[in-house]
């Protein structure tokens, strides 16, 4: 069984990386570049002087290797995600099915933690690193509780709670920098926010998809 959940997810990850790092390259990384250029008109705190000599891949085909590596490793989290999920609430693994978790857990992982904090551009004003991580982590956690206690538990109280724990994050907000100021136009900033959750939708959905469709293949071969 565990070589079979390996397995499957790093082909889907494969597969669902190659596409979705594709998609980047004509998508994402064009903003991203536009964005590092207005950073570069920016002043350096002295804390970022202190990281200036760390290594970093060339612009070009290093940076596309790396930024899909990347990619195709992050895809294949998902789909092992999305598959340990499946197995251990008992579900059965379909095309359907791992599309539901897919759509869910980018509820969950990506749309509610940007109503927050949007994906940034480089050089855009930010709060404090590690108080947007727990943010985040935190907001995550508790939408995908929601979630479960909503479309699972059928009492009023347990519907009641999911709606609470929907709301209490953004009750309690998200950190946000002392003064929002970049030399980024807003109209890139907001560009790129939309086209960065759209890319981590089709990278969870089709990671999703691709795991489902494994699974059903390979349990076939299994079978016959």
């Amino acid at each position: 069984m565990i070589h079979r959940i390996l397995t499957v997810g790093l082909l889907a990850g494969l597969l669902a990386g190659i596409v979705v790092a594709t998609l980047q390259h004509f998508v994402t990384t064009p903003l991203i570049l536009q964005g590092e250029v207005y950073e570069a008109q920016q002043p350096a705190e002295p804390q970022e002087m202190a990281g200036m000599d760390d290594w970093k891949p060339a612009d070009g085909l290093q940076r596309i290797a790396f930024t899909s590596i990347a990619t195709i490793a992050t895809a294949a989290g998902f789909a092992l995600i999305l598959l340990a999920g499946m197995l251990i609430s008992g579900d059965e693994i379909t095309v359907k099915t791992a599309f539901v978790w897919s759509l869910a857990a980018f509820v969950a992982a990506g749309l509610a933690p940007a109503l927050g904090l949007a994906p940034e551009l480089p050089g855009s004003a930010a709060g404090p690193l590690l108080e947007r991580q727990l943010w985040w982590v935190g907001t995550a956690i508790s939408t995908g509780v929601a979630l479960w206690l909503f479309l699972r538990v059928e009492s009023l109280t347990a519907k009641a709670v999911a709606v609470v724990l929907l709301a209490a994050p953004h009750l309690i907000g998200a950190p946000q920098p002392v003064s929002f100021e970049s030399n980024a136009p807003a109209e890139l900033a907001a560009h790129f926010a939309a086209a960065s959750l759209t890319i981590q939708a089709a990278l969870w959905i089709l990671s999703g998809l691709a795991a489902g469709a494994l699974w059903v293949r390979f349990n076939k071969g299994t079978q016959a």
